[in-house]
């Protein structure tokens, strides 16, 4: 549904004057007026004053399903049409400990909407939108932020009373590229051990945020670093920082590492991650300009501090994957059959990350290219792949059943055999032969081939 026909529903339900759009969306529409950005059809919340929790929700039953989400404080999930929106009361908010959930908050038609908008992390986002008149709500100076292109925080404490504000800091940073005000740089240095206290939930969720939607991750990397937030949430990135590299390379392994990571396409987390780490195991393998082994040592990097961040299984093997294999030699000689095994050991459904980022890798060195060595190599790898040999044991026109009965028939194994290591042994046999020569992947000659297998000398 669209933003501005729930609005009118919810203005036409609600009395005049009771209604306010609040958070990000109110942000992105003066971001769209001033630098001509498009402001995303999303964040649909919202704030209702001087009525009572059950008059706001018996007004909002009228018009769609609702459901209360916050009991001691009025916030109710508004389903319209297919679209879920919230509708709170007017909220206060008092920090109680560290940790980013430990608040106690208290709402009601008592309190102001200025006190509701400064829960919010930054002054940008400390502006509502009276509905339906339009009119801008702006008590701590948000729209003033905006059009200076920078973000501060609405009072001091800000950090301390949820350092999760720290990260949406950077990540808001990189992407609008606004600069963080000198009190916000400060506030930010002296919370920076508070940072401890974020689950890694949280922390990955920023961080993805960041990766995927900023142009330039680096920005808010660096704002992170510089602030000491970085060193307490992943201080092994910080080890590239100052470590020299060779001739091939401008930068440091950290200021390479931030390069290869702004090049690499903005929306694939994974590919991100892995263009930020495919370099991290450098400074432990550093001897002289060498860096021997330094992608096997960066995958296991890899996958303890994506895990420890609580990523999926999917993203930390993905991303590890791609940094294990980013030292691949791409070589458009290769034999066909060569390159069969590059595309197995990669994986087809990994190569165009993987091709991906060695071009930001090339573009992040800060040096110029060389030639089209890789262009050339990924057309003979593109080109056997249409060629659709088969890439793996799964693609054989035989499977295990058939090897088994094969075994039965030609009595290396008894009656009512199920299966052992040897059955998987012989299928990688099989696929050897067909990645030498894939016409040999019939279903025939493959039999043919155990049979051998099973009755020659090698059997």
């Amino acid at each position: 549904m669209r933003t501005g026909s729930l609005d009118e529903r919810l203005a036409q339900a609600l009395p005049r004057g009771t209604l306010y759009a609040v958070g990000g969306r109110v942000r992105d529409e003066i971001r769209a007026q001033v630098e001509g950005v498009a402001a995303p059809a999303k964040d649909f919340d919202y704030v209702v004053t001087g009525i009572s929790s059950d008059e706001l929700r018996a007004l909002l039953a009228r018009i769609g399903r609702v459901d209360l989400v916050g009991a001691s404080f009025a916030v109710f999930k508004v389903t319209l049409d297919g679209t879920t929106i919230d509708v709170a009361l007017p909220r206060r908010e008092r920090s109680t400990g560290a940790e980013h959930r430990a608040f106690e908050v208290e709402g009601g038609p008592e309190i102001s909407l200025s006190d509701d908008l400064a829960r919010r992390d930054f002054r940008m986002n400390a502006v509502a939108r009276a509905l339906p008149s339009g009119a801008l709500v702006d008590p701590y100076g948000g729209e003033a932020d905006i059009r200076a292109r920078r973000i501060d925080i609405i009072f001091e404490r800000a950090f301390e009373e949820d350092p999760l504000r720290m990260l949406r800091a950077a990540q808001f940073a990189a992407r609008f590229e606004y600069e963080l005000t000198p009190r916000t740089q400060t506030a930010m240095r002296a919370s920076a051990q508070l940072a401890a206290t974020i689950s890694p939930e949280r922390v990955a969720e920023e961080l993805t945020k960041l990766f995927v939607r900023a142009r330039r991750p680096s920005l808010g990397l660096e704002i992170l670093r510089e602030a000491g937030v970085l060193a307490v949430i992943a201080p092994e990135l910080l080890e590239g920082v100052g470590v020299e590299q060779n001739e091939w390379h401008a930068y440091d392994v950290w200021s390479h590492a931030l390069a290869t990571l702004d090049a690499a396409p903005q929306g694939d987390l994974v590919l991100r991650l892995a263009a930020l780490l495919h370099d991290v195991g450098k400074p432990r393998t550093k001897e002289g300009p060498h860096f021997y082994r330094h992608e096997q040592v960066g995958a296991e990097m890899t996958r303890e501090l994506l895990r420890r961040l609580r990523f999926s299984n999917d993203v930390v093997e993905t991303t590890a994957h791609l940094v294990a294999s980013h030292m691949y030699v791409a070589d458009p000689a290769l034999s066909d059959a060569a390159l069969r095994r590059f595309i197995r050991r990669i994986g087809v459904e990994h190569l165009e990350r993987q091709f991906e980022l060695r071009r930001a890798d090339i573009a992040g060195s800060g040096l110029p290219k060389r030639d089209d060595t890789n262009e050339r190599f990924e057309t003979r790898v593109h080109q056997e792949v249409s060629r659709k040999p088969p890439f793996s044991i799964a693609d054989l026109a035989v499977g295990g059943d058939d090897v088994i009965d094969v075994m039965v028939r030609t009595g290396a194994a008894p009656k009512g055999f199920r299966g052992d290591p040897r059955v998987g042994e012989l299928l990688q046999r099989l696929f050897e032969q067909v990645t030498e020569n894939p016409e040999r992947n019939e279903r025939q000659t493959l039999l043919a081939l155990v049979d051998d297998y099973l009755r020659g000398p090698a059997a």
